[in-house]
This record gives structure tokens, sequence and C-alpha cells, in this order.
């Protein structure tokens, strides 16, 4: 039995800057850290683990330093890593970034489950997970704050305003969990001293059988056209009058500045 959990590493949100040029991230320089959404996810992975029994075997797709994410993964408890590290995946959107994924799961096969943060911290799509369920034609639970396993069928709760849905699928399945799942354990200096020695296994495009162009910039249909800072400056005005007189005047503003 397999749990596996889908890790990103991300530019430390504090200190995001962008290219006004490429419109890319600005990653030199600034400290990565494992999606703290990830963090839950592996926390929830650990648990079932202790529960059930198998193994956990933590992916994540990127560069060569992702490499350092994955080793975080094995200080928590994570028994495998892999990491998907090939030029060909560089500028993947979330549907490339999900099929890379899919095919490299595919071949870990049999699985119980496949656990990711409900979100990366640099995207905010909440994208990658539900497709990568279509991608492996497997059910779907997302956003949920807890998981109970019952044979061969999960129950979740998923996050609803005002309160909870209860959803139940079979296995295999994916979730997305949110911060409320848990509380990340903390590795122990024998669990890092042991994930430094460890080997993370590194696949190419070539490893996972992947169509060219469903990989990197050539399988991402969806493009950034424009990043920018927005503009926080604050042009107050101040009016006395009556009613009439203040909507009239706050319809007059409105259509000058075409929002009306």
């Amino acid at each position: 039995m397999k749990w596996i959990v889908c890790i990103k590493q991300v530019p430390n949100t504090s200190d995001i800057r962008i290219d006004r040029q490429t419109n890319n991230l600005l990653r030199e320089g600034v400290p990565a850290i494992m999606n703290p959404y990830d963090l839950h996810a592996l926390e929830t992975a650990l648990d079932l683990q202790e529960k059930f029994g198998g193994r956990v075997v933590a992916i994540s797709m990127g560069p060569p330093s992702a490499e350092e994410c994955l080793r975080d993964a094995l200080a928590m408890g994570a028994d495998e890593g892999i990491l998907l590290s090939d030029p060909a995946f560089r500028g993947s959107d979330t549907l490339a970034t999900s099929y890379t994924l899919a095919a490299a799961i595919r071949q870990l096969q049999p699985f119980a489950l496949v656990i990711c943060g409900k979100q990366a911290v640099d995207g905010d799509t909440a994208q990658v997970g539900p497709e990568l369920a279509e991608w492996l034609g497997i059910p779907q639970l997302t956003s949920v704050d807890r998981v109970i396993l019952e044979g061969n069928e999960i129950r979740a709760w998923r996050e609803q305003e005002g309160g909870h849905l209860e959803v139940h699928a079979s296995l295999p399945a994916l979730v997305t969990v949110t911060k409320n799942i848990n509380e990340p354990r903390l590795p122990t200096i024998k669990g890092r001293m042991a994930a430094n020695r460890a080997h993370v296994t590194v696949w190419t495009k070539n490893d996972i059988m992947v169509y060219q162009e469903r990989v990197g910039l050539a399988g991402s249909p969806t493009q950034v056209r424009k990043v920018f800072y927005p503009d926080h400056s604050r042009r107050g005005q101040i009016r006395q009058g009556g009613p009439q007189d203040l909507s009239d005047w706050l319809v007059s503003i409105l259509t000058q500045q075409g929002m009306s």
C-alpha cells in the first residue's frame, strides 16, 4: 500500500519579486520552502501510515534544487522521495504539471491515496490536484480537513461556507487538504541526519514516458500575459450634502471612471 504525496518547492512569499520584462518570479537569492499546504498533506499521509502501514512516497516536480524539499519530507518520515526534473518541464502550467505528475504516479501503482495540499502559495490556483485526479481517472475530494478510511472507502469532510459537507469515494482516490486538517510534525535530529544521507530518485521525461507536446511550455495552454504590482495609492475625497446630492455626485464619479 502506498500513500503518495505531491509536494512543491515555492519561494518564501514574503520575499517574492517579479521580473517585469519576462513576467516570471525572480527566484535567485530568494529562500525556498516546502509549500505550507503540502506540509499538511505529508502529515496526513504519515498519520495514515501509522494507522494502516504501507509506504509514504513524496514526489515533486522542479529544478534540481527541489531535492532539498524532498529531503525535508524524508526528514519528517517519508520513505521515498522522487524528483521529476528535466529542462523539458520548464514553463509548465497547471495542466502540463498535472499531466507530468500523473505519468510518474502511474508508475507507482498500486496506491491507495494521492494527497496534495489544497493549493500552492505562489500560484494559488488550486488546480493541480483536481487535474491530476482527472488524468489518473480516480475520484477527487478537495479542500478537506478530515479523512477517515473504512475498508476500501474514504470519507472526508469538505469545508463549506457555514459548515462541512461529508463526501465518500472508493479507493484509490485523490484528496487535497487544508491547513485545518492537522499540525505537521517537526523532523527529529535523527530524521534529518538520515534524510541527508538518503538517495533521492530523479526521473526525466524519458523515465516516465510522456509526450513532448504535453509537457513544459509546449503543453501549457495558459500563458501569463502581464504581471504587475497593484496600485495601493488612495485618493480620497470628502463631500458634504444631502442624500440626493451625494448620490448624484457619486454616480458622476463612477461614470467618469467607466464603472457605472
